[in-house]
């Protein structure tokens, strides 16, 4: 049992396996959260507490997984811009993409300080410096690259993009729409 287990949370496949387990519960969650919430939007801020959670520890945990040679090994860097990426295969790029992908979509909703997409986009940057350095410190017999650090934050940044238009507050938007259609201009919404 204990080998099932230990293989069940240090493979990729038994972290996508807990993770998809874990998805009644995180619903769960936010069900929980909003009936304990009162005042303005505790169904957004419930979502995207949850979803920034749910949809970046997975990712992060499998990052941190030791490779075979773990604490045999000294820790590697490359801190050559672009370098790595062109021998990253497809399944690394994308992979590297949705690391942060979840936090730079739900953070700008729950967080309005960071609605913006320089400010999602360093937040990536400084979650996926912080995982690289990990990586190097614990000798986890992974390259550190500086690569990975901006596909993570590239792939926050365009996440941040998709949720881009929830950003705003309903009211406000409405308002902003009727200002508009009152001057004439519906084109610029």
């Amino acid at each position: 049992m204990v080998k099932d287990w230990h293989h069940l949370v240090s493979t990729f496949n038994g972290v996508v396996l807990l993770t998809i387990a874990a998805a009644p519960v995180a619903v769960l969650v936010v069900f929980l959260l909003v009936w304990r919430r009162s005042g303005a939007r505790p169904w957004r801020t419930s979502v995207a507490e949850v979803g920034m959670i749910y949809g970046t520890v997975p990712w992060v945990w499998m990052t941190m997984l030791p490779g075979s040679h773990a604490g045999e090994v000294p820790g590697r860097f490359s801190l050559i811009p672009l370098r790595d990426l062109f021998s990253m295969t497809a399944p690394g790029i994308v992979g590297n993409l949705l690391v942060f992908a979840a936090l730079g979509f739900f953070a700008p909703l729950r967080f309005s300080f960071l609605a913006s997409i320089p400010r999602v986009l360093a937040l990536g940057a400084g979650c996926s410096l912080l995982i690289e350095i990990a990586q190097y410190v614990l000798r986890l017999d992974r390259v550190s690259s500086v690569d990975d650090v901006l596909l993570n934050a590239a792939g926050a940044g365009l996440a941040a993009l998709a949720s881009r238009r929830w950003w705003r507050d309903p009211a406000t938007f409405r308002r902003h729409i009727e200002n508009r259609i009152q001057a004439g201009n519906t084109t610029s919404l």
